[in-house]
């Protein structure tokens, strides 16, 4: 399989993007090629530091960086050669699979969105995070690719997470959450209604709505929102995962005992710590484009960058992309027969 980096888009630079890639050589051999996008020189001389003569690795030269404050779609237009555009490019006309991308997010989305075009039976893409609970995995989506969807477009998301968690997390009939205010049917506002009768009778395992503290404890599989709500909750939730550690660090060296109760904690508080480390999972896939496209953190570590090339790896392995259009296409059949146009 063929991948393509934004070797540019970080909030430090190329160097742990560079390295993240030499990473994922090392560990997943199935990839035969992994172009890296961006400044050649820069990118030539992080190869050299860190003694990187991988075969396997493609330098794609790209003049522009997309800076954090342009604006998404105007850095696509005026930018044509920037390095997420050329690794988007790369995907649209065939010589990579995937692209995987830690910089400007918006940005991303649009290249992915204009350049590869969505899926049929797909109006907008989501992205899809994956998110940890008391006792498994679920899919938080939409994590902010569209601030303001239909009520079909939600369905589609719901659709294209069950996809997902079925065929990446390993969910044989993954259940589907509506995020509300409350868990009466009844409850939110008229989005949020007219979104959850599509779901009552789209053929899903709809478990109807769902509240914020319902997330962490033994959620469904698949909650879906509005890229606005999805991504409050998503930031929330990581700023509250690193607030709480803190906290933590902070009251275990207060005194001699605390510190002994702390050592003897470590395991467990290692344990939880990786449970919760959003570098652990890497990126977020933005489903529904043509074309498998990972969105990772702007801060991320060599690691984290790793993580993010091997769920662009899961991802073109499990072949999303088909089963999403098979789904989608099942969806708007069965409607159809279930609403026949009256004759005129």
């Amino acid at each position: 399989m063929k991948i393509a980096l934004d070797a540019m888009g970080h909030d430090e630079g190329p160097a742990k993007l560079v390295e993240g890639a030499a990473l994922a050589l090392k560990e997943f051999p199935e990839i035969s090629r992994l172009y890296l996008t961006g400044d050649a020189k820069r990118l030539e001389s992080e190869l050299q530091r860190i003694g990187c003569n991988e075969g396997r690795i493609q330098i794609v030269h790209a003049s522009q960086v997309v800076a954090m404050d342009d604006s998404a779609t105007d850095a696509v237009r005026r930018k044509k050669d920037s390095s997420v555009s050329r690794a988007v490019d790369l995907v649209k006309n065939g010589d990579a699979e995937a692209i995987v991308s830690a910089g400007h997010t918006g940005a991303a989305v649009a290249a992915s969105t204009i350049k590869l075009r969505t899926l049929p039976g797909i109006e907008r893409p989501g992205i899809a995070a994956t998110m940890p609970s008391e006792t498994n995995l679920f899919v938080l989506i939409d994590a902010g690719a569209n601030t303001s969807p239909t009520p079909l477009q939600t369905v589609h998301n719901a659709i294209m997470g069950s996809v997902y968690s079925r065929h990446v997390l390993g969910y044989a009939n993954p259940s589907v959450g509506l995020m509300s205010i409350g868990t009466e049917d009844e409850k939110g506002n008229d989005f949020t209604r007219l979104s959850f009768d599509l779901l009552k009778n789209s053929g899903l395992n709809f478990r109807g709505n769902v509240e914020g503290h319902d997330l962490f404890g033994n959620p469904v599989e698949v909650v879906v929102a509005d890229g606005f709500t999805g991504n409050i909750v998503l930031k929330t939730s990581e700023a509250l995962a690193h607030a709480i550690f803190a906290w933590l660090k902070h009251e275990i060296f207060k005194s001699p005992v605390t510190k002994l109760g702390g050592l003897l904690a470590k395991p467990a508080f290692k344990a939880i710590h990786k449970k919760t480390n959003a570098e652990e999972y890497g990126g977020m896939p933005l489903l529904g484009v043509n074309g498998v496209c990972i969105i990772a953190h702007g801060g991320s570590s060599p690691v984290a960058v790793k993580n993010a090339i091997r769920m662009a790896a899961q991802s073109i392995r499990q072949q999303v992309n088909p089963h999403i259009i098979q789904e989608v296409q099942r969806y708007h059949e069965t409607s159809a027969s279930s609403h026949p146009t009256s004759p005129a």
